[in-house]
């Protein structure tokens, strides 16, 4: 029988785990608090800010421990999530998408609620559509330049000329400028990482610093990914540091160095709903509907399929992988080809299956199954939309 969330928050969490229905969403609460604690007493040691990255979280309880405290700054990368924080308490928030007009009015409700909200930019264009839509809905919304510091995705590079014609676009709505060092998750070894925390930096720090040499005020200085978060060496002449996956981790993370397998937060618990002996595989209901497609370990020196099977604990078996995925089936080996104990894995018998990339495999579901060491389960709701 499957039981509801408020009889499972008396269960013990090794319990209760036979008890939620499959697949479900585990996170580990103390996992997740020291993940929490470690960027920020990391980031108070170089005496920067940190504004959390919420779009894989989507719940305040997840924001809260990041930031230690029942509000603060946050970066969103949906409005939904700009509202739904609001709602909660949360009154400065950068989104963290290139602004278009049309987005204004929610924007603007948002700012007329009290809310310090920002957006970004990063052409001529967009700017002075931002300004005129600010201007007709009566709110000063301030916005910053997006930085190009790797030829990641957007943004304009530091020695552009372009960076002044959009300042000027902006006029007094300037904020600032901020970057995102997305080439990091692409880096062969956390050398790398620290060279490309620092790149990131001076990029950002350059536009900032020849912004203010023509006039203009950029007064945010924002950068930010786990990885360089993670790694960098100096934050000087940087306001706020952004990063959203540190606080569950995952095998990315992992492959690049960030973090053990360990550290990983969150896992999906599946059932064991088939044995094909021929072929040594298990079969789960946690196909790609709850992992995600997502493959980012496969371009990593270790590929981790979709995702390491793990015992009820968390702890990882003996070199088994969701090797494939249907939609509803998962698909589990070895990783070495090597024959399994099916009799350890009955049919109705529990796993754990570590994510490749946190931010997809959350999006797969409507709550969090919180476990702690000294605690009865909880239930944190997340949401989802735009």
């Amino acid at each position: 029988m499957i039981e509801t969330a408020d009889a499972l928050r008396t269960r013990p969490a090794t319990d209760a785990l036979q008890h939620i229905e499959t697949p479900a969403l585990l996170l580990d609460g103390d996992k997740l608090e020291r993940n929490c604690r470690a960027m920020r007493e990391r980031l108070g040691r170089h005496s920067v800010a940190i504004r959390p990255h919420v779009k894989t979280a989507k719940c305040v309880e997840v924001a809260q421990c990041a930031l230690g405290a029942p509000d603060g700054p946050l970066t969103v990368s949906t409005l939904r999530e700009a509202e739904y924080f609001a709602d909660h308490g949360f009154k400065d928030i950068l989104y963290a998408v290139g602004m278009v007009p049309h987005k204004m009015p929610r924007v603007a409700a948002l700012a007329k609620r009290g809310v310090a909200m920002s957006v970004i930019v990063d052409s001529v264009e967009a700017a002075r559509a931002h300004v005129a839509a600010a201007s007709k809905e009566g709110v000063p919304i301030p916005a910053l330049i997006e930085i190009d510091s790797d030829g990641h995705r957007a943004g304009i590079r530091p020695d552009e000329p372009r960076l002044f014609d959009v300042a000027q676009a902006l006029g007094p709505l300037l904020g600032g400028v901020m970057t995102h060092a997305g080439a990091s998750y692409n880096c062969a070894n956390t050398e790398e990482i620290a060279a490309m925390a620092t790149q990131e930096r001076e990029a950002a720090v350059l536009a900032a610093r020849v912004l203010r040499q023509r006039g203009h005020p950029a007064v945010a200085v924002s950068v930010g990914s786990t990885p360089t978060a993670t790694f960098g060496r100096s934050f000087d002449g940087v306001t706020e540091v952004r990063a959203g996956v540190y606080v569950f981790q995952d095998l990315v993370m992992a492959g690049l160095g960030v973090c053990g397998v360990g550290d990983i937060a969150l896992s999906v618990l599946a059932t064991v709903i088939g044995h094909q002996r021929e072929k040594n595989w298990l079969i789960t209901d946690g196909g790609w509907m709850a992992l995600s497609r997502d493959r980012g370990t496969a371009r990593q020196k270790v590929d981790q399929g979709y995702g390491i099977v793990c015992d009820a604990a968390g702890k990882p078996i003996d070199g088994l992988v969701v090797s494939d995925a249907n939609q509803e089936h998962g698909i589990v080996s070895r990783r070495d080809g090597g024959a399994l104990d099916f009799a350890r894995f009955p049919i109705g018998s529990r796993v754990r299956v570590l994510p490749n990339h946190a931010c997809a495999t959350a999006a797969q579901f409507p709550e969090y199954h919180v476990l702690r060491e000294s605690l009865a389960p909880a239930v944190w709701e997340r949401f989802s939309g735009w």
